[in-house]
């Protein structure tokens, strides 16, 4: 009796220590998926960040930097109000003239559907 109680005791303590083993097995194995997570996540952050230096100087290459477009469109803009300005200085006095023109001289007329019923 005392044997048998003694080999239960035994087993007892070897299925708890098998139960010990396998949860620290279970808690390595989440270490260890956290930490292969954890180096994912830096490896993607790095990748994203060397693309992004690859397109900033791809655009830089061959856009120009913003810099440039604004300097660019800047003179567009002053070229196309010079040319503005110059023609209006070439029509003014003719519109006026026109204007004018159209002002001074009024020919009175009925208008054609008016009717006149005597």
């Amino acid at each position: 009796m005392a044997s048998q109680t003694q080999g239960i005791q035994q087993l007892l303590a070897a299925e708890k220590k098998a139960a010990d083993k396998v949860t620290e097995a279970r808690k390595r194995k989440a270490r260890r998926l956290k930490q292969a997570k954890e180096e994912a996540q830096d490896e993607i952050e790095k990748y994203r960040q060397e693309r992004e230096r690859q397109f900033r100087e791809f655009e830089a290459k061959h856009m120009g930097s913003k810099e440039d477009v604004a300097a660019c469109i800047d003179a567009e803009t002053r070229v196309k109000i010079d040319e503005m300005n110059k023609a209006v200085i070439t029509h003014k006095t003719p519109v006026m003239q026109k204007i004018l023109e159209l002002v001074y001289n009024i020919k009175p007329e009925l208008h054609p559907n008016y009717r006149i019923e005597v």
